[in-house]
């Protein structure tokens, strides 16, 4: 089926800039670009008169089953998050996790993003009933999605420096009873996942592995995670030294970096994605760029975690692929990647006082949004721009909105000014899924009533999750706190290294 969206003033170029056009779309690739264009016979019409065409966002890392329990977390680390993990996570049935994923889908789609590579988790793992939820899900809603199920075969709390050490022996012994996924387990569950899943819903779903965090796994499972993506031609995703007690317990130990490390186990290379990066070194960043690997920057969650803030300005500098994600929204509370690129934008400007060329441009961010983050989720030719062969994956943000009009650089007023709030249309794979603002192919208030009622069951099952997470948080703070002021050789704090 043919669509043309007409007469709008579509994004292009680089630097960004709007030029009045048609766009004429053909199943799901873009067939043309370029004013007065013909339309076929019986063609949908898009009247894009007033509008911004912009490319669909990509999301280069979320975790859609956040969304069930967001804004349960206060004053928490992402130590204490992980700590709560069996509080948040355990007993959700596979509805659940449809729900949750659909939801996420949801809010993504509303504020422009089409596009999203999503680590999933469950407690104590995911099963492959799960991952199909997941996949239902976005396909449901209309988006593409790369689902990586985030695992791991090492209890969290025996990852966190000093931390069994400081319990008491009642509490010890709870702890120790604990006992992690088998790594034969795990690793058939990514090879089902990939065998059921990849390129399923007609290529928009694809599937990628995600050890979840490299300190949390064994170095058998590493190394069964570097074959498959080997054997599969499958990417690969992970939580990469995000804060510094995971910098801390890597060097612990490998007697080196994460980073390091996985190259060693044959991790590194053009599939490879590492979310947040706040704590890599000059050197894991040379190593990354080296390799064709990418960063997933989280700005809001790297924020409201207090992990620090990621040296974007040296990792564009040396070549190395930058992404944006939004995280999850148990740590950035919202899916929304305009907040995520004005964060971007800003976040940086702190660790180069009145050194302005060193702060990222709005069209530098812009790019991450798009390009950078098309490349990490591994449709670096197919995504991010509005360009003939492209997936048809369009925004139509209303000119005349409190956003955007009145506006002198579309780059900045993109980056800086735009909410998400003057999203109209959007376009995902070809299909309208989008019109008014409203999202067309699912119940949201249904599913927002479903949430509801699946959150406030979860509050009541998961009482004894809770319990436990309080009782280890004061002996998780003092090891985490210990871990804070052992010497790096990067600060990546707001503040002096202690």
């Amino acid at each position: 089926m043919a669509l043309l969206v007409r007469g709008g003033d579509v994004l292009g170029g680089d630097p960004p800039a709007l030029a009045r056009a048609d766009v004429l779309v053909e199943g799901d690739r873009i067939a043309g670009v370029g004013p007065a264009l013909p339309a076929p016979p019986d063609a949908e019409i898009v009247d894009a008169t007033g509008c911004l065409v912009v490319p669909g966002l990509v999301n280069a890392h979320t975790h859609a089953h956040n969304l069930l329990l967001r804004g349960a977390a206060d004053r928490w680390t992402l130590e204490d998050l992980l700590n709560h993990g069996p509080a948040l996570n355990a007993n959700r049935t596979v509805e659940d996790h449809y729900v949750s994923a659909a939801l996420n889908a949801v809010e993504m789609l509303r504020t422009g993003c089409t596009t999203a590579y999503d680590l999933f988790m469950a407690a104590p793992a995911p099963t492959i009933d799960d991952l199909d939820a997941v996949a239902r899900a976005y396909t449901d809603v209309g988006m593409r999605a790369v689902i990586a199920p985030a695992v791991a075969d090492v209890v969290y709390w025996d990852s966190v420096p000093g931390l069994v050490d400081l319990l008491p022996k009642e509490l010890r012994r709870r702890v120790e009873a604990v006992k992690a996924t088998p790594t034969a387990t795990l690793l058939q569950l990514g090879d089902d996942a990939i065998r059921r899943l990849h390129g399923s819903a007609g290529g928009r779903i694809r599937v990628s592995i995600a050890p979840t965090i490299p300190t949390q796994c064994t170095d058998a499972f590493l190394e069964g995670c570097a074959r498959q993506v080997r054997e599969h031609g499958v990417g690969v995703h992970t939580h990469l030294a995000e804060s510094k007690v995971q910098a801390i317990a890597a060097q612990r130990r490998w007697g080196t970096t994460a980073v390091a490390r996985l190259g060693e186990l044959g991790l590194l290379g053009p599939r490879f994605v590492g979310a947040h990066g706040v704590w890599l070194t000059d050197d894991d960043i040379r190593r990354l760029a080296d390799a064709g690997a990418a960063v997933a920057h989280n700005p809001a969650s790297n924020l409201r975690l207090g992990n620090g803030i990621a040296a974007v300005r040296e990792m564009l500098d040396r070549g190395l692929t930058v992404g944006l994600g939004s995280d999850g929204s148990m740590s950035s509370d919202n899916q929304n990647l305009y907040e995520a690129m004005r964060l971007a934008a800003l976040i940086g400007n702190i660790r180069f006082p009145s050194v302005t060329d060193r702060w990222l441009s709005a069209r530098e961010v812009w790019r991450m949004a798009t390009l950078g983050s098309a490349r990490a989720v591994g449709h670096g030719d197919e995504l991010g721009a509005i360009e003939r062969g492209r997936y048809a994956d369009l925004v139509l943000l209303r000119g005349d909105g409190p956003f955007l009009k009145p506006r002198t650089d579309v780059a900045g007023s993109l980056v800086y000014v735009e909410t998400g709030g003057d999203v109209d249309t959007v376009i995902a794979s070809g299909r309208v899924v989008v019109r008014g603002g409203k999202v067309l192919t699912v119940d949201e208030a249904r599913l927002r009533d479903r949430a509801q009622e699946a959150t406030d069951r979860l509050r009541r099952q998961n009482t004894a999750g809770w319990a436990m997470a309080a009782e280890l948080a004061p002996y998780l703070s003092t090891a985490c706190r210990a871990a804070a002021v052992t010497p790096y050789p990067v600060n990546r704090y707001a503040a002096p290294a202690p």
